[in-house]
């Protein structure tokens, strides 16, 4: 009996193995994609559907790939299960997020090196109390590449740490107007006093695809505000810019490409 899962094309990405690379930069935007393509030699879009538009090129030699995930964990979590169907081992995650480490400021960039399962997704993945945690070698090459992006001034520096992931964005950003506030608040007050550095939406998910599966995962965020800091009446820094980011996760990638070849 034929099902819907049936046929060459991924049913969601609608891509073909052999229009993926092994290496995956993810962003939630699908207007992100051909900003990170641009550093791609020879790109070339090979499948548009939904929220994911996926385009493929080649750096240093390898062939790399581009897709967009939507926001949030689901559709995130349906993007690496069928890229990884199509071949892919490697992906990086390139995001913004909001601030919460009273030393993250606006511009800077944070390397997630595990993720707070804020979310249902990674539910389906983990069982209770297992951590969503980035792969080694992927973030100790954003971590290099982070640094040698960086520098000592207000909203151009880097961060290495926890994340937050959540599935309701005005949860985070105006939690009073929610029936269950005082559950959110409380939470939040956790994360905070055990230095979590900001606050997203799909790493955790992405994360835990990736234990599951098998393959390597991590991801570099720009901080594009930090609330508490504007809330507390401190200055603060906002950047909307993710190039930076984006240069990141490539030199990562070419770290990694680099490394695996040996």
């Amino acid at each position: 009996m034929a099902g819907i899962l049936d046929g060459d094309r991924q049913y969601h990405i609608r891509t073909l193995p052999e229009e993926v690379g092994r290496y995956v930069i993810l962003a939630g935007d699908p207007a992100r994609i051909p900003l990170i393509a641009k550093h791609f030699t020879d790109p070339v879009q090979v499948a548009q559907n939904r929220e994911y538009t996926v385009i493929s090129g080649t750096l240093d030699g390898e062939k790399v790939t581009a897709c967009s995930t939507g926001i949030g964990g689901p559709s995130s979590a349906i993007a690496l299960e069928e890229l990884i169907k199509c071949g892919a081992d490697t992906f990086i995650r390139v995001g913004t997020a909001g601030g919460i480490a009273d030393k993250v400021r606006g511009g800077d960039l944070v390397v997630v090196s595990a993720a707070i399962c804020g979310e249902g997704t990674s539910r389906e993945y983990l069982p209770s109390g297992y951590p969503a945690a980035a792969d080694f070698d992927v973030t100790s090459a954003l971590a290099l590449s982070a640094e040698e992006l960086s520098a000592d001034t207000v909203g151009c520096g880097f961060h290495v740490g926890i994340a937050h992931s959540k599935d309701s964005f005005y949860g985070q950003v105006a939690p009073e107007t929610s029936p269950v506030y005082y559950t959110l608040k409380n939470r939040w007050e956790s994360y905070k006093r055990l230095g979590c550095l900001c606050s997203e939406m799909e790493c955790a998910a992405i994360y835990a695809v990736g234990l599951a599966r098998g393959v390597r995962c991590g991801a570099v965020m720009l901080a594009i505000w930090n609330m508490e800091r504007t809330y507390s009446g401190k200055d603060d820094t906002k950047n909307l810019d993710t190039s930076r980011a984006i240069h990141c996760a490539v030199e990562a990638i070419r770290k990694l490409i680099k490394k695996d070849k040996g």
